[in-house]
């Protein structure tokens, strides 16, 4: 009986090996992606793709281990949802009112160090910011707000 519990699960693990989510990976960086828009400084915009883009952007890095289901479903749905809350990208088919928006909640999420996400860091160590990068982040992140033609009306 154990045997034969074994022999389904191995099937099963072989067979959903065929069901692939796509990859979030693009060829060419678009005309809307933050950095092209704002000119980001060369190690900035290094900070920022080590610890942002795998997961905001159009271009995701996949380890060798989004390549075994059910692993690879779990980094699609993540892929999927942080670009649903942000996308560097799109950025400048934002509007003023969400890029201010966005830039507000990326300055809290780095002050408050919820991002990086702590669970992605063991396995991309190279996205672990420095107190001095978050420092460095947050003042680029407020620079890039107050150019923003967007006021709150209270």
């Amino acid at each position: 009986m154990v045997k034969k519990i074994v022999i389904g699960l191995l099937l099963v693990i072989v067979a959903i090996q065929f069901y692939r989510p796509e990859k979030n990976i693009s060829i060419e960086t678009p005309d809307t992606d933050f950095l092209v828009v704002n000119g980001t400084d060369a190690n900035l915009a290094a900070t920022i793709k080590a610890s942002c883009y795998d997961c905001h952007s159009n271009n995701t890095a996949y380890p060798w281990y989004a390549e075994v289901a059910p692993v690879s479903w779990w980094v699609a749905n993540h892929v999927n949802d942080g670009k649903k809350h942000f996308d560097f990208s799109i950025w400048d088919t934002y509007s003023d009112k969400k890029k201010d928006h966005k830039l507000e909640e990326n300055i809290e999420m780095i002050e408050e160090k919820e991002m990086p996400l702590e669970s992605y860091l063991p396995m991309h160590p190279e996205a672990k910011l420095s107190e001095e990068q978050q420092k460095e982040l947050i003042a680029y992140f407020k620079e890039i707000k107050s150019k923003i033609n967007y006021t709150k009306v209270e």
